[in-house]
């Protein structure tokens, strides 16, 4: 009864261990995300479209201007903003470009 106990065990272990780790399936991340405090861009996403214009129009639709952080231009890097209230002395909200 033990040695088959074993056995099984061996087994099951074998079987885990020659199973390929998919980590990346749960790790998912968008290209482009943000909320109203800011976003992140993909470095790979701003090559091939105006960055710019997608952290500005972000931002815009909470009323708010953008202000570019910082940019890893590297494979898996990203370009980060953070959307701040409009400043004072302007008398009218951001403006939304839509296309």
């Amino acid at each position: 009864m033990r040695i088959t106990g074993a056995l099984t065990l061996i087994a099951v272990g074998g079987m885990l261990a020659g199973a390929p780790a998919r980590a990346d399936i749960f790790n998912y991340v968008p290209p482009f995300k943000g909320n109203d405090t800011g976003g992140i861009i993909a470095y790979e996403l701003a090559q091939r479209v105006d960055a710019r214009q997608l952290a500005v129009d972000h931002c815009a639709s909470y009323g708010k201007v953008v202000k570019f952080l910082a940019v890893d231009p590297q494979y898996g890097g990203y370009v980060s903003f953070s959307c701040r209230w409009v400043p004072y002395g302007a008398n009218e909200r951001p403006l939304r470009t839509l296309y």
